[in-house]
């Protein structure tokens, strides 16, 4: 065999071992190596896209629940939908941890972020409906 034929046999088997590694057979249908099992617990498909509404979190400041809005598999954006709010302290520690508690969130693509500093209820009560929302995306 000469060097263009075996160029074009590891052309061939270059293309067999790519099709494989996709979970295809050569004709093109799914390879038995390719199957998966659904894990129990585990989500059987990836995040659906849409806005999550997370569970009420009580704090002694009054509750906490959070929207999360989901967007190709990625958090796009968290929308405080209500606020600890018992005393004007309480609506201004709120109203000063959200926005920061909306960026660290959305920078991580997850809910396992620090608490805002003088906020600590209303940091782990969002977090906690934040966590809700993505369960419920499958995130």
């Amino acid at each position: 065999m000469g060097a263009v034929g075996s160029l074009a046999v590891l052309a061939v088997a270059w293309q067999v071992g790519t099709l494989l590694d996709a979970g295809q057979s050569p004709g093109g249908t799914a390879s038995p190596a390719a199957t998966t099992t659904a894990t129990p617990g585990a989500s059987a498909s990836p995040a659906t896209d849409g806005s999550f509404v997370g569970a009420v979190e009580n704090t002694r400041y009054g509750t906490v629940q959070v929207k999360v809005v989901v967007a190709g598999g990625k958090i796009t954006d968290v929308v405080a939908l209500h606020l600890t709010d018992q005393g004007g302290r309480s609506v201004q520690l709120s109203n000063y941890a959200a926005p920061i508690l909306r960026s660290a969130v959305i920078k991580s693509q997850s809910a396992k972020v620090s608490n805002v500093s003088g906020a600590t209820y209303t940091s782990k009560a969002y977090l906690l409906s934040v966590q809700s929302a993505l369960d419920k995306a499958g995130l």
